[in-house]
């Protein structure tokens, strides 16, 4: 294999295949998902949502959400 004569898609390909045959489809999954960047500020967004909520404000939303589930 060259990688110097390869398109961009066939090291993608190649890429994808190692990952696969390494970490199974689950760890491709997941190993991608690290590589998407997001957009926005997530700790200015957290704080908004989280500063005025207590522990049992909290559990209370989580055992709800389960129950929607």
């Amino acid at each position: 294999m060259d990688i110097q004569k390869m398109t961009s898609e066939e090291i993608w390909q190649a890429g994808l295949e190692a990952l696969t045959r390494e970490l199974g489809p689950a760890g491709t999954v997941r190993f991608l998902q690290l590589l998407v960047t997001g957009h926005g500020d997530y700790s200015a967004e957290r704080h908004n949502w989280l500063d005025n909520m207590d522990v049992k404000t909290l559990a209370e939303e989580t055992r709800k959400r389960r129950k929607e589930t």
